[in-house]
């Protein structure tokens, strides 16, 4: 048995999953998104304008002056995705099934890969086979909450791992991919995303039952959708709520980048110190997670000033950042969090932040060590990259 916690991982399903139509929508790059939590508002707007059938239109619906009715815009999410589904531009599959999800990309000059299975996962609380490692924010989990209540569909997949190496969960995934798939698309990031539809007569929860599955990405659906199921169990007792749009990876099997999120300081205190370096491009190549090397970027008498700093302890680093400088210099609501390290510098340059701090990637493995402790990360620890594509495949939570 390779679990080590009180319960290994849920039993998972198949479903009826949505899917667009491109023969109605178009190309699935427009109406496909990131998540949420990693759009602008300007990048909002122009998935937006790219198509009336863009999944930000569900996902990040527009607010709009309305005192008296603050929730109008989670209805509206709703009423649009009805109308889509009866016009035909997304359609519900005939029968419940599995789908091999894949995603190929180039990182650090190489060509990489990452595949895994989309599921309907049975939700269990916290602390059972399904283990966070970053803390939530009780703001995005009310706002998630909403939407989920008014559209009853999860829009988007949480992102989970297991250990792993699994041969059989392995070998499913090599047999799904051999014939073309049933939606393709290449994302702005020059990552192509593959869908196939999976039997349902595969036996994935056996494979499955002695590997807990650790969110890599979804902390906030994931508890909104704990929070959802409670109130239908509450209403009208076990239904589809009891289980959520899940991506399963296999981390043994599956090479999967952590990048970092980087740290923007609003206010508070800056430290001194430090090693001088020439620039952004040196610093980041500077840094690293096995040494706990971070970098800063501040200004001095008006100049840009990157530095590079050494931490004590065991990696990841931004476990050493919080608790050696962040958590008492930055006030709470000081910081912002951005996977680009440019955009980051920019805000500095600007005079729009005191400070930047950049952290290197890391590994699956050593954010797992820490969840063994009974820890958690600080919020936004890890970027998990790629993603699954927001639209790709739906979960409804109704008969339709």
């Amino acid at each position: 048995m390779r679990c080590c916690y009180t319960r290994c991982v849920p039993r998972v399903f198949p479903f009826r999953g949505l899917v667009f139509d491109p023969a109605i929508v178009g190309r699935l790059e427009l109406v496909t998104a990131p998540p949420y939590d990693v759009i602008s508002e300007a990048r909002r707007r122009e998935f937006q304008a790219g198509s009336p059938f863009s999944v930000v239109h569900l996902d990040l619906a527009a607010e709009r002056d309305n005192r008296d009715n603050p929730v109008a815009r989670y209805a509206r999410a709703a009423r649009l995705l009805g109308r889509w589904e009866s016009d035909g531009a997304i359609v519900r599959r005939p029968e419940e099934t599995y789908f091999a999800y894949e995603m190929r990309f180039r990182l650090d000059g190489q060509p990489r890969r990452v595949r895994g299975l989309c599921c309907a996962m049975e939700l269990e609380d916290w602390g059972g086979g399904i283990v966070p490692h970053e803390r939530t924010m009780p703001g995005p989990i009310e706002d998630r909450l909403e939407l989920l209540r008014a559209t009853r569909t999860h829009l988007s997949a949480v992102y989970g791992t297991i250990r792993g190496p699994n041969g059989s969960l392995a070998d499913l995934l090599e047999s799904a991919a051999s014939p073309a798939p049933i939606a393709s698309l290449v994302d702005e990031q020059g990552v192509e995303h593959r869908l196939w539809p999976v039997a349902a007569i595969e036996p994935v929860s056996a494979w499955l039952v002695d590997e807990p599955l650790m969110i890599a990405d979804g902390h906030h659906r994931y508890t909104t959708a704990l929070q959802y199921r409670n109130e239908r169990h509450a209403a009208d007792g076990p239904g589809p709520w009891d289980r959520m749009l899940t991506f399963v990876v296999d981390a043994g099997a599956e090479r999967v980048p952590v990048l970092p999120f980087h740290r923007i300081q609003l206010s508070g205190d800056v430290p001194t110190g430090g090693s001088p370096v020439g620039g952004l491009d040196r610093l980041l190549a500077a840094l690293s997670d096995d040494d706990l090397v971070i970098g800063l970027v501040s200004r001095e008498s008006g100049e840009l000033r990157h530095r590079t700093l050494s931490l004590r302890g065991e990696p990841p680093a931004v476990r050493g950042l919080h608790h050696e400088i962040l958590d008492r210099a930055a006030p709470e609501g000081a910081l912002r969090f951005t996977p680009d390290a440019a955009e980051a510098e920019a805000a500095v340059r600007s005079g729009e932040a005191l400070a930047a701090w950049f952290l290197p990637p890391t590994t699956p493995d050593r954010i797992r060590k820490v969840v063994e402790r009974g820890e958690r990360l600080p919020q936004k620890s890890t970027f998990f990259w790629p993603k699954p594509r927001t639209g790709m495949v739906m979960m409804p939570l109704d008969p339709g």
